[in-house]
């Protein structure tokens, strides 16, 4: 009897999806095998005995070498922006726990792996801060060096300030003296007034009752022009300021004095002869009389007669 062909086409095609089977199985095995391989070598407890011991070392020197070079950073006194205070202290705890980690002495490969990642991260963070703190420190040279120079414009404008302010206090003490009045002649008549009213020139101390002062100012373009107040102090001939209130002063020539007797003037700088009338509240004595005028708190003139 003769065999079926469909029967054996048959037979060769569970034959084939046998061998692809059994191959697609093996790929599953040894796919899973490598897997678990890897999986068990990256989890494989590296102790201090292992061969990695250097390594460990060497990554704890350069945890070491990045904190000294963030202390000798910070040793610069730059004033830090809040981002840069954060990524320090973000940095610093990352070096805390790296330290932590390699202290343990036991570190699977892929920690170890890890702590290299990080060790790599904050090298290059540290790289940055340096840099970053380079440009703060010559932003801060620059900003001091532009403060200096304000500070050395600042002085030499305060000090020519200062200069204008003394030279317009001397032009305006100038202005001051140069505008007082001054009297360009001056004259006492010693006066006896009659029951009748009618005054008459006398020249002794008996008769005398009050003198008349007559003067005019001396020409004074400068001088304001309106009411000025004048101060008479009248010395007697033993030298005593003749007042009937010691309790009258004013400041003339930079010293407070007592006035005898006081009163004002209308001045127009043209010439015009004044007359002040003083009476004496005490009797007139031999000798001479000084009168001194003053007014814009200087000496106007003074003039000097003798009664008999």
């Amino acid at each position: 009897m003769e065999p079926n062909p469909n029967t054996t086409a048959r037979k060769k095609d569970s034959n084939k999806i046998y061998f692809l089977i059994v191959v697609i199985l093996a790929l599953l095995g040894t796919n899973a095998y490598l897997f678990f391989k890897d999986k068990s070598a990256n989890e494989r407890i590296v102790s201090l005995s292992d061969s990695m011991v250097d390594q460990k070392s060497s990554m704890e020197t350069e945890i070491d070498k990045i904190e000294a070079e963030l202390d000798k950073s910070n040793a610069s006194n730059i004033q830090l922006t809040a981002a840069m205070k954060s990524d320090q202290e973000l940095a610093r705890k990352k070096i805390e726990e790296l330290r932590v980690q390699l202290k343990a002495g036991k570190l699977t490969q892929g920690q170890l792996a890890r702590a290299q990642e990080d060790i790599k991260q904050l090298r290059y963070f540290v790289t940055k801060y340096t840099d970053d703190i380079e440009v703060l420190q010559k932003k801060n040279a620059s900003l001091t060096l532009e403060r200096d120079s304000l500070k050395s414009t600042v002085s030499d404008v305060t000090a020519k300030a200062s200069q204008l302010e003394s030279q317009n206090t001397e032009l305006n003490s100038k202005v001051k003296i140069a505008s007082a009045l001054k009297v360009g002649t001056i004259g006492i008549t010693p006066l006896r007034v009659r029951n009748s009213g009618k005054e008459t020139d006398v020249t002794r101390a008996s008769t005398a009752e009050k003198l008349r002062i007559s003067f005019n100012i001396a020409d004074n373009p400068v001088a304001q022009k309106g009411m000025h107040d004048i101060y008479v102090r009248v010395i007697d001939p033993s030298g005593n300021l003749v007042t009937s209130d010691n309790n009258a002063m004013f400041n003339a020539d930079g010293e407070d004095l007592q006035y005898s007797y006081k009163t004002s003037i209308d001045f127009s700088n043209d010439s015009k002869v004044y007359n002040i009338e003083w009476a004496n509240p005490n009797k007139f004595q031999k000798g001479t009389y000084t009168v001194v005028l003053y007014a814009d708190g200087y000496t106007m003139g003074k003039t000097s007669i003798g009664l008999r």
